[in-house]
């Protein structure tokens, strides 16, 4: 595969990020006890039939069920639908719904209000609703992150910043948290910022940090070297994450031969991984192999409960194309953008697809 046709490859699949994208805290599940429509509804929002849910909200209201969880599942099945005008009214009726004794699910509720003025693109009033969970809730590490991507997407560096160093200070060993923000930082162009959080992890860390935990800050930092031999350390262990980054590590050095050896090892010796499936396809669509990429995506797709569903059908639809069957990759796309309506690129690749 020519290098050009391999960057056309890795820019249209789609990669697991965490990048600057809003975290919601609760589960769609719900909080609290529900009723009859109201159960019915959360289920099809999980199923992601979210004009079903609005039929059967609109059931739970007739028959009197809780208000205020009624008005919280409407907001995130038109969330769902990219609805984020209305997805904000319903959060507020929500919140206007309080006896007046703050709950849990007022931050909760406030939690998915931010998300959607972020959705919408009403940052300053997304800073607003976490400055209020802030003050009733100084510790709350969830809130200083997010307040951090909203105010990067403000260009308020230097609050970010300080938001990010709040949530350091309070989660010192959360090494998640801690790739979260180079992330977020990487993607607003601050990517050596991010890289000197790295640097001064490793740095306090000293000989006491877990192999996999350096494994992955070397991989972050592009020493891969480094990388290689505190993963290959930490595999060991059985872990995936481990296999995921060892594997990524690789691929950063265009040997997707080996990476794609470190993913079938780890297959061939514990239950299947949605992650490890789907790096696997995008390792094979790299070297030009699209029938195995296909079979891997499709594998990882058999997996339930993974939470990569979205992520697999996409790069399902694009090595059909690759393979040049574009009726079987528009017919799946067709399907793919009425469950993932807020998917831009999708709706990109929805365009050339419909010229075919």
């Amino acid at each position: 595969m020519t290098e050009k046709k391999e960057e056309r490859v890795r820019d249209r699949v789609r990669y697991i990020c965490c990048a600057a994208g809003v975290v919601l805290t609760c589960l769609v599940t719900g909080c609290g006890k529900t009723e009859e429509n109201l159960d019915i509804a959360m289920q099809k929002i999980q199923e992601l039939d979210y004009q079903g849910a609005l039929e059967d909200l609109a059931k739970a209201q007739e028959a009197g069920e809780n208000v205020r969880l009624v008005n919280r599942a409407r907001g995130i099945a038109h969330m769902g639908l990219t609805e984020y005008e209305e997805a904000i009214t319903d959060f507020q009726a929500a919140l206007a719904g309080s006896s007046g004794l703050v709950e849990n699910v007022d931050f909760d509720l406030n939690y998915y209000l931010a998300a959607a003025y972020t959705k919408n693109g009403q940052y300053g009033q997304a800073e607003d609703t976490y400055n209020a969970i802030l003050d009733l809730r100084p510790g709350e590490a969830d809130a200083y992150f997010l307040r951090g991507n909203v105010r990067m997407s403000l260009e308020n560096f230097e609050g970010a910043k300080e938001d990010f160093d709040k949530v350091l200070a309070m989660e010192p060993k959360n090494y998640d948290r801690l790739i979260q923000i180079y992330e977020v930082l990487e993607h607003f162009g601050y990517r050596e910022v991010g890289q000197g959080y790295l640097q001064n992890a490793l740095a306090s860390g000293g000989g006491q940090m877990d192999a996999y935990v350096s494994g992955r800050i070397y991989y972050y930092l592009g020493e891969y070297q480094k990388a290689y031999l505190a993963l290959e350390e930490a595999k060991e262990k059985g872990g995936e994450k481990s296999y995921l980054y060892l594997g990524r590590a690789y691929e950063a050095t265009g040997d997707y031969n080996y990476a794609s050896s470190v993913y079938n090892s780890y297959l061939s010796k514990y239950d299947g991984s949605a992650e490890i499936y789907n790096q696997l396809g995008l390792c094979e669509l790299a070297k030009g192999e699209y029938q195995k990429a296909l079979e891997a995506f499709q594998a990882g797709m058999q997996l339930e409960n993974s939470g990569m569903m979205q992520t697999l059908s996409f790069n399902e639809i694009i090595t059909y194309e690759y393979l040049g069957d574009f009726e079987r990759a528009k017919a799946l796309m067709d399907y793919y953008v009425k469950n993932y309506p807020d998917d831009g690129q999708a709706r990109r690749e929805y365009d050339f697809l419909v010229t075919r």
